[in-house]
């Protein structure tokens, strides 16, 4: 057998570790619970289970590819270390106050989020540098080693670093982290303008101390995984799925945990990438549900939708400004606690209210059978006739629904006068109007109609929810690729080898310097290849460049993606039209007598991928014959149906099926509504259209 080409993707989540390993092209999945206390056991529980599944020993395996939730849970539960902040003399509080925007008008008792590091855990520095680089004032050293000092007697485990403009100048920050590393250097600093060198204090400070809160987490963490492998004889190269898509090393990801803020989601935008590529479908919005949360990403051109900042944890109705602001390259997506393990409860108002609060895996919804005693959107599908209580996760674990009904009727159903069935209907119709909400804020904000999407939905729970998601939000088209139920982990391995390299460089156009530029797009192509050869060796790359580009007065950019070259003074015109074409897109105008400005710029370098075989979607099929059935709850119709039941493996390319219908797999079910028809695809992927689409057609 080849022993060349056996890799693994792993993805933990709140609920569920997903393990899918690709044999020679073969593919093979599986799903264990969640360990919370030792995350690497689930991923080295996954590894046997899926080696089993593939006939091979694990020490065959060539390549390990990981992507994990832990840094967004621990800044979300704020679980991260006892971290110090040091920043400019008269900077303090900048963190506290934020922008000072509202993202709520008229909310007179607006909530903000709480920053990460107390008032009594921030320090300053009498020291300065200019917008343009200059040192105004130097640090005293012997303020500074007093600093020092003084932060090591209080115990910290992790220092951050910020000072005003160090991403024009990085002197400053340096100087301060040598002091450390000669005074203590087992304790973790992070620099901003190492982490996040791009003009915005805010955000830049947020993040550079968002680094160093999960950083002592993150590298205690990854070097127990990289142990536990080598233990059980699996000695190559372990890799990391980043929030922007690609691939880094351990090392990397030890040094620049933040960028693995949205590594599991990435992996998921990147699965439905590929299959939007191979259908030719330009504009489709993925849809991940796991057990904990759910993730809505816009898909155009066959590529997620990225950014160079992120929130952390939106906490009013998904407004913009709600969230921990990050400065780091993403995938861009809205994400709310909406998932499998979601607990549902009924509020002071007596209404029906579901999440952000997860059961998990431990002790899991109550049907589970391992001491949870809340009802969870699980449980009320399984009241609903949604899931198989045999046959759940491939039959490995048995879901009882006495467990869930007594759940329902003591949390939900008695508390709103329902009975279980309602309440579960309840439950799940919540849930999906949150999910539903999110995905319309999030094409509002980036100026589009959902209902001009197609839907890929993937993740363990997204099948069940993903047709009345359609249904909400007038989508025709939902495609559920094969290997839905562990999207995430499959994503990981068609992932390239990647890294973005960001610096913050002011420029207005009437002032334009071409040799700035290139000197700026050449240092940063170099550091961003050397950070992909310090995994992957030196490979066959590609580069991109995004200048981030507004009006003269504006507070926000866009990004407009540019040629990697050398630029002369004519090409001020090329920055120019690009920049008006993306805003008019954008926001379908222009404004004239207005100067352009440029303020961010991004250079990535990633591995040479293949292109995506093209295939044709079957709109259309033969219906085919059923045999079993079972009852489920339509919620368009509001009252249970018989529905077709069949295994997904028994489809063949071109056989429809015409809802009410469930698909059963082992890593998750498909629910196919009244007003929806399924029609199997030569990829065995799934096709549902909406009914009313295909006799209009």
């Amino acid at each position: 057998m080849a022993q060349n080409n056996v890799r693994v993707g792993v993805d933990i989540g709140g609920t569920f570790t997903d393990v899918a390993l690709d044999l020679s092209g073969a593919l093979y999945t599986g799903k264990v619970l969640t360990n919370y206390l030792q995350p690497e056991q689930a991923i080295l529980d996954g590894i046997h289970l899926v080696c089993k599944r593939a006939g091979i020993d694990v020490k065959e395996i060539t390549t390990v590819i990981h992507g994990t939730t832990l840094v967004t849970n621990s800044l979300i539960e704020r679980r991260g270390a006892r971290t110090a902040f040091i920043t400019t003399d008269g900077f303090r509080d900048v963190v506290e106050m934020r922008t000072e925007n509202r993202f709520e008008q008229y909310d007179l008792n607006l909530s903000l989020p709480t920053p990460l590091v107390k008032r009594t855990d921030r320090y300053t520095l009498k020291e300065r540098i200019s917008a343009e680089g200059e040192v105004l004032t130097k640090i005293d050293q012997n303020e500074l080693n007093a600093l020092v000092k003084d932060i090591i007697a209080e115990g910290y485990e992790a220092v951050a670093v910020g000072f005003v403009h160090s991403y024009t100048n990085d002197i400053h920050e340096v100087q301060v982290q040598k002091a450390f590393e000669a005074a203590a250097p087992e304790l973790c600093v992070s620099i901003s303008s190492h982490v996040s060198p791009q003009m915005r204090e805010f955000q830049r400070f947020n993040t550079v101390i968002a680094n160093a809160y999960v950083r002592p987490q993150v590298s205690e963490y990854l070097g127990r995984l990289v142990t536990r492998l080598i233990e059980i004889g699996i000695s190559c190269p372990v890799f990391m799925m980043h929030s922007a898509g690609g691939l880094i090393s351990v090392d990397t990801a030890s040094e620049f945990p933040v960028r693995l803020l949205e590594s599991g989601p990435a992996g998921g935008a990147i699965f439905a990438a590929k299959f939007a590529s191979s259908y030719g479908e330009n504009q489709v919005v993925s849809f991940d549900m796991g057990g904990t949360t759910a993730k809505i990403c816009l898909i155009e051109g066959g590529k997620p939708k990225t950014a160079n900042t992120f929130e952390v944890a939106r906490t009013y109705r998904f407004a913009k400004g709600s969230g921990m602001p990050l400065s780091t390259p993403v995938v861009e997506m809205v994400e709310i606690g909406a998932g499998g393990g979601s607990i549902a409860h009924v509020d002071d108002m007596r209404q029906i209210r579901v999440g952000p609060k997860s059961a998990g895996s431990e002790p899991g919804p109550a049907c589970y059978q391992r001491g949870g005693e809340h009802p969870t959107v699980t449980d009320a599908n399984l009241l609903l006739g949604r899931l198989d209580p045999d046959l759940f996760a491939g039959g490995e674990i048995k879901l009882s629904v006495p467990m869930a009904k007594e759940a329902m009727r003591q949390k939900v159903a008695s508390k709103a006068d329902l009975n279980e069935e309602q309440a579960a209907f309840g439950v799940t119709e919540v849930v999906d109007e949150n999910m539903a909400n999110a995905a319309r804020v999030h094409t509002v904000e980036n100026g589009k109609e959902i209902s001009n999407f197609a839907m890929i939905a993937f993740g363990g729970g997204a099948p069940l929810h993903a047709c009345r998601l359609c249904e909400k939000l007038d989508v025709d088209y939902l495609i559920i690729p094969p290997g839905a139920g562990v999207g995430s982990a499959i994503g990981f391995l068609n992932a390239p080898f990647s890294y973005e390299a960001t610096k913050g460089m002011y420029q207005r156009l009437n002032n334009f310097d071409p040799e700035r530029i290139n000197q700026l797009l050449s240092e940063l192509r170099a550091e961003a290849l050397a950070f992909v050869e310090r995994g992957a060796g030196e490979i066959e790359t590609t580069t991109t460049v995004q200048a981030f580009m507004r009006y003269t007065g504006q507070g926000g950019e866009i990004g407009v993606d540019i040629s990697y070259k050398d630029y002369v003074d004519a090409d001020v015109d090329v920055f120019r039209e690009k920049f008006e074409t993306g805003y008019h897109k954008l926001f379908g105008r222009t404004i004239d007598g207005l100067g352009i400005e440029i303020t961010n710029w991004s250079i990535t370098v990633a591995s040479k991928l293949e292109p995506s075989t093209p295939i044709a979607l079957r709109r259309s099929g033969s219906q085919v014959d059923v045999t079993k059935t079972r009852e489920f709850f339509d919620a368009a119709l509001r009252k249970f149906v018989t529905a077709s039941e069949i295994q997904r493996d028994s489809l063949s390319p071109g056989d429809a099926v015409s809802g009410p219908a469930v698909i059963v797999e082992d890593e998750t079910s498909t629910v196919v509504t009244s007003g929806y028809t399924l029609v199997a695809q030569d990829d065995k992927s799934m096709l549902l259209v909406n009914k009313k689409t295909m006799e209009a057609v």
